[in-house]
């Protein structure tokens, strides 16, 4: 069941209380396989989520692995290139990579270098965040079935922007659109930058992204929330109100942005279990937990290599359906 994105720090602090109880012991400093350095690779530019979790952590891992932990950023090809050079490396426990949802749905968009279930293995699911549908407030909707029935008036004349074409907004909006037999057009970006300028600007009539990109601009009332593709209601300030694409007549096209750990395919299981415990234990510190609840609007998960391995099939089932049903390829709109 997701965990609520605002949850409080005691919430918190009494979600990672109940994980040692389940979480493998780490190893003794001692017998550290960390020796040297150890390179988080973040397969996307600095300064966006993924970045920013890997940097929010980076300290706490340091001082448990008892190494200098470096975070390398290796952006290119919606974090296929990071991800291929940490499928290349010795599975020795010094390279790890962070990901993002992109990584279930790149196996269907690209021809990888690399099979991304046998050649990496999955060692923390780090949390979710809902995406969310939200105007620009100067336009007329002010719910989904605004823009049915504006989309049915006028087939192909509403807008909509994402963070690239094949990325999991445009994925869910093919879904969405599907589902209520609605076209609309979509305008593809290079990230979530130039999203977000040309929706707050009003060059487009909507934007799709994750709570984490869009949050800012619902607190500042720049945007307006439309609806949040989550099985329920996220009990934040901001989204509370904001009803469910199942309460707005679309059940079942749920859709959540998501951070995962992987490692080089063959990772001995000690050393995955060691970096586990760590990174949980780094995550449990209040002020890192405080910068992914709230500033990310993380829900923490903090689900180990077994659960985020069938987390991980189920979103590359999900969505890989849609790209080949909608034969959907990078470049198309």
């Amino acid at each position: 069941m997701p965990i609520c994105r605002r949850l409080s720090l005691a919430a918190v602090m009494a979600l990672f209380a109940i994980l040692p109880a389940i979480a493998p012991q780490g190893a003794s400093a001692q017998d550290n396989p960390f020796g040297g350095s150890v390179t988080v690779v973040v397969p996307f530019p600095a300064g966006g989520s993924v970045d920013a979790v890997a940097r929010q952590v980076q300290q706490g891992l340091q001082d448990r692995l008892k190494t200098n932990v470096i975070v390398e950023n290796k952006p290119g090809a919606s974090g296929s290139t990071g991800a291929a050079q940490v499928a290349r490396s010795a599975p020795d426990g010094r390279t790890w990579l962070f990901v993002f949802d992109t990584h279930a749905v790149n196996p269907f968009l690209q021809k990888l270098p690399f099979d991304s279930v046998k050649d990496l293995a999955p060692v923390m699911l780090i949390g979710t965040a809902p995406n969310v549908l939200a105007t620009n407030p100067s336009k007329p909707f002010r719910s989904l079935a605004d823009i049915v029935a504006a989309a049915k008036e006028k087939p192909g004349a509403i807008t909509y922007a994402t963070i690239g074409a094949g990325s999991l907004g445009h994925l869910t909006m093919v879904r969405l659109s599907k589902q209520l037999g609605i076209s609309l057009n979509h305008v593809p970006y290079r990230g979530g930058g130039p999203a977000m300028n040309d929706a707050l600007a009003g060059h487009v009539d909507l934007i799709i992204g994750s709570a984490a990109l869009v949050n800012p601009q619902l607190q500042g009332g720049t945007l307006r929330p439309l609806v949040q593709f989550a099985s329920k209601r996220v009990q934040s300030p901001e989204l509370s109100q904001v009803p469910t694409v199942a309460e707005s007549g679309a059940p079942g096209v749920e859709s959540n942005a998501w951070w995962a750990v992987f490692a080089p395919g063959g990772t001995p299981a000690p050393i995955i279990e060691r970096f586990v415990s760590d990174l949980r234990a780094t995550m449990a510190d209040p002020k890192v937990a405080e910068k992914l609840t709230q500033g990310q609007q993380i829900a923490i998960r903090a689900a180990g290599p077994e659960e985020l391995r069938i987390f991980f099939e189920n979103e590359m089932k999900v969505w890989g359906a849609i790209v080949r049903e909608n034969d959907i390829q990078i470049g198309s709109q």
